[in-house]
This record gives C-alpha cells, structure tokens and sequence, in this order.
C-alpha cells in the first residue's frame, strides 16, 4: 500500500480529482488516444461498475458513512439501469464519476487517463469564461473569448441550448466533497468550471445565451485551447512567495496559513513550526489580543502540523482525533515486513478495526490527549474560511469550534465536521479504461459532538454570502466583518 497523507490534498488545490488535470507546458500535437475511439459493451462497463463498488466496498471505511448499503445499492442499480448499449470511454467514466462522488468523500476519485486529458487539452474545446455560480445561476466573472459583448457580471441564461440550472445540477453531481457539502463544489466550479463543463458537452463553439440588464442576448463563442485561457487562480494553482504570512497592524494579528502541507511550505523555504512559533511569541510580547486566522482556500496537508497550530488556542490537555478506523481487509493486509516496519496491527473494539500509531512516522497519533502549546493564545481568534478549507485544515476549524476557541466567518468547511477519509490513498488502475481510482483506506473521527452538523462540514458563526458585485469590486467580506467585530 502507497503512504499518502491529508498532505495530498494541498498539491493540487485546482485539480482535485478534475478533468482539467493536465500538463501546462505546451507540447506537440498529440494524436487521438486509441480508447477515444474505441466502444465498449454494456457489459464491460456493467463489469467495471460492479468491480468498482465492490472494491471500495471492501476497502473504503467510509464507503456507507454518508449512505446506508441499502441506499448505496438503489444509486447503483438506477445507474446501471441506464447503461444499455456499447459506451465510448468517456461516456463510460460518466457513468462511474457520478458512483464515486455518491460516496461523498473528497478523497476518493476517478480519474481518466493521462494520455486522453493532454490529447482534449490541444483542442479549443474549453468553454471561455470564468463564472461564479450562485445556487442555479452563474455569472460571467472573467470574459476569455473573442466576444467583447458579454461583460463581466453579465448572467449566462443558457449553453448550447441547455439552461444553467440543469447544466450546474450536472456538474454538482460530478464534484467530491465530504458529505451532503456543497461550498467545496461551488468553489470547485468558481476555479475550473470549463473542464467540469467539458465533460458533460465536449464542444469546441457554443451558443451563449445572456442577461444582460434584463435583456436575454445570443451570441456564438468559440472554444479555447487550455493554454490559451488558464492563469493562475483559473485552472491552475496559483504560485505563492509564502505559504505562511504574519503580521501586526492596528493591534490585530493577522496570521494566514495557505496550506499545512510540508512539501509546499518548504518550497517557499519556510519552516512550520518555527514561523508558528515566532509569530505567537509575537503576539504576546506585544500583548496582542485579537487575532484573525486567514484559512480560506487551505486544502489540507501535513496533521502533524494542523494538530500542532491547533494547540496554540488550548491552555489544558485537548483531544483532536477521537480514533481512527480501517475495514477488516485492510487490517488484514498489515502484515509482514510493512508491520514490522512502519505500522502496528490494528485492534479490532466491537465491531470496528482501529488505527494504531505507526512504529515510524507521528502521522497517526493524534487520537490521544494533545498537550497545549506553552506560549498559547488567550486573546480572542478570528477564523476567516471557506468551501475549500478541506482535510487536515477542516479538521482544525472543527475541533476549534467544537471546543468555542474561535469565532468563525465564511463559509461551510468543504471538509467534514465530524472527519474525512484518508491516510493510505493508493492507486488503483480500471481496466480496460486505464482510468485511476484512488482509494483512501483510513476514517479519521474528529473529537467532537457528532450529533451535530450530520454530513456537513463545520459551520460559521457569521454566515458570508458574496455577490457577483461584490467579487468584481474585489471587497473581502470576511475580514472586513471579522475587524468590524474586532471593533464593537
């Protein structure tokens, strides 16, 4: 089994199991992949299906931790009843994608081949607008087409003859997220809605339809290649000096953290612990005594290093995890030279198989007692959060509200409140398509009231809902709150 930590999540914050993941360098033309043209019986992608859920129904954890068996086998009969004739590849994974995202889990994903995404990514096929959508509306937030006539703000009523609330409630039902969440799919749509779009309308023009000041306006636009209309921040990840930013203003802190995952934070070469650890010390020489935490758009990474900025706001022992879960399969295959190396046998309690530390790495221990940083906080914390705080970062936002450490404005946590599943997350190749499922092996249950926020992720205290004029003005809600807040 692969190691990979909640730290996967922060590597690709734009691409997260989406099909725009593809190499932004510019190459050759590449020729139309085999498999694109090739069909397939309903029989094999009836085989594939029943391979698939029977797989994670083995080893997923929390393969029924949102939906009971029986519920899960009703969405998977409706499904396979619609596959009746021979399937192309992709009209094939949009049978499998909608299975995946069932399982409401950000963890788990299905990717199509390699070869495929860079050959649609050479053609202008990617719808040329940036678009904020809003329940089941969307509008234009950025125009990358030849149009000048569609301006920004502008409401797009229809594509291709197809209205905008039936094309989002398609691409919602392709989006991972952890539960019934449905910030982490909007903030997914606001990043990459072109090559969500592509999958359900691989068209290369398309007629728009526009509201514009009560006015519907049509007007053909052609499609762009994704060299042609990605930046950063718009289907690819954007580039930061620093992971970590601190500073002090007015006595407020203000402390962002863009991600806990280790492999970025040192490319920026900068040092968790060390900048957690200064920028608190900080804090208290100038008797600072309120502090606002920037977590938007924070994906996850490195537990160790959530768990450890999380003990900055206890002043006593704390719990985080409550426990960790595998299935039984999964307990079963740690064996061997893997046991005798880097984990310890699972234990089985009732009917539950539970995580135990591992022999080499502290990835695993945070279902016991925490101790409280030594120069904790005591002034009163701010959390600033959104759809894309996921993994390892909704886990600290849901253990500080649990526990009243923060007061928090935004947006619902993509991640779940009462946990995620992760860990482990190996790969696993679906033949004949080539297409990748990740799989993670590991349930992670947070240490909170999980009669609460059922299926959801933590929720804020002051609620944030942005309007397209407030995005083109470029006004940041959030923190103006949190220092109006600060000032009452």
């Amino acid at each position: 089994m692969n190691k990979l930590s909640h730290e996967t999540m922060s590597r690709s914050i734009f691409f997260i199991f989406a099909f725009v993941l593809i190499c932004q360098n510019s190459i050759a033309q590449i020729a139309i992949p085999e498999l694109a043209l090739q069909k397939f019986s309903a029989d094999t992608v009836l085989k594939a299906i029943n391979d698939v859920s029977r797989e994670l129904s083995i080893k997923h954890p929390g393969f029924y931790r949102y939906h009971s068996k029986e519920e899960f086998n009703q969405y998977l009969d409706s499904v396979k009843a619609t596959v009746k004739d021979s399937l192309s590849e992709l009209e094939a994974y949009l049978k499998l994608k909608p299975i995946i995202s069932y399982i409401d889990c950000i963890h788990t994903g299905l990717s199509l081949p390699q070869e495929y995404k860079d050959y649609q990514n050479q053609k202008p096929n990617l719808f040329p607008f940036q678009l904020d959508c809003v329940g089941s509306r969307a509008f234009v937030f950025k125009n990358h087409s030849t149009c000048n006539s569609i301006l920004a703000g502008d409401e797009i009523v229809s594509i291709n003859g197809q209205g905008m609330d039936q094309i989002i409630l398609k691409l919602l039902r392709l989006i991972p997220s952890d539960g019934y969440n449905l910030t982490r799919k909007y903030r997914a749509l606001y990043f990459q809605f072109p090559g969500w779009y592509r999958n359900i309308d691989l068209k290369e023009s398309f007629l728009v339809v526009v509201n514009q000041h009560g006015k519907e306006q049509s007007y053909h636009v052609e499609g762009k290649k994704f060299k042609d209309i990605a930046e950063e921040g718009f289907l690819i990840e954007p580039k930061r000096a620093n992971q970590l930013e601190f500073k002090i203003e007015n006595k407020i802190g203000y402390l962002t953290i863009h991600s806990f995952a280790k492999t970025e934070i040192v490319k920026c070469n900068q040092n968790f612990k060390n900048f957690i650890d200064q920028a608190f010390t900080r804090l208290k020489t100038a008797n600072v005594k309120n502090l606002v935490v920037d977590l938007r758009d924070n994906t996850g990474g490195s537990d160790p290093f959530a768990a450890y900025f999380t003990s900055y706001f206890f002043d006593k022992t704390f719990r985080y995890w409550d426990r960790i879960e595998v299935t039984q399969a999964v307990a079963n295959e740690i064996k061997g030279a893997a046991l005798r190396l880097f984990y310890r046998k699972p234990v089985q309690e009732d009917s539950v198989w539970l995580w135990q530390k591992a022999r080499h790495s502290d990835e695993f221990n945070f279902f016991e007692e925490q101790k409280p940083a030594r120069n904790n906080f005591k002034g009163r914390v701010y959390i600033l959060m959104n759809g894309f705080c996921m993994s390892s970062c909704a886990d600290v936002i849901a253990v500080l509200s649990y526990n009243k450490k923060a007061t928090l404005i935004g947006q619902e946590t993509g991640g779940g409140y009462s946990g995620n599943n992760s860990g482990m997350i190996p790969d696993i190749q679906i033949k004949p398509f080539d297409f990748t499922l990740s799989v993670p092996l590991q349930k992670y249950v947070n240490y909170v009231d999980r009669s609460k926020n059922i299926g959801r992720g933590t929720m804020p205290d002051y609620v944030i809902n942005r309007t397209i004029e407030d995005l083109l003005e470029g006004k940041d809600l959030e923190l103006n709150l949190a220092i109006d807040l600060i000032g009452r």
